[in-house]
């Protein structure tokens, strides 16, 4: 398995995973009061289809989870369908 990188682009307001150097999925945020709204997905084509959105995203929750007091607001449908995926991660969300 190739080596992921998971990097935090607070000025960018994103997350991204570059595998093998090559940036293959990006999550975009936005912050309000004490919620933090994950408003965009995105894999480029050629590396559609290969799980990395789901890796990026888990890994952008637990982030969130370990190191902030944020809420989660699932704003794009792929963090929607992940979070009904994976329902017992419900806890961080925003009521």
């Amino acid at each position: 398995m190739t080596a992921r990188e998971f990097t935090h682009e607070p000025d960018a307001n994103r997350y991204t995973m570059k595998v093998g150097g090559e940036r293959v999925c990006i999550v975009d945020y936005s912050i309000n009061n004490n919620a933090i709204a994950l408003t965009r997905t995105f894999t480029p084509p050629p590396h559609r289809g290969k799980g990395y959105a789901g890796e990026l995203v888990e890994h952008v929750v637990n982030e969130i989870e370990t190191t902030t007091q944020y809420r989660v607001v699932p704003a794009c449908w792929y963090v929607s369908d992940w979070f009904e995926r994976y329902p017992e991660r419900a806890g961080i969300l925003a009521r």
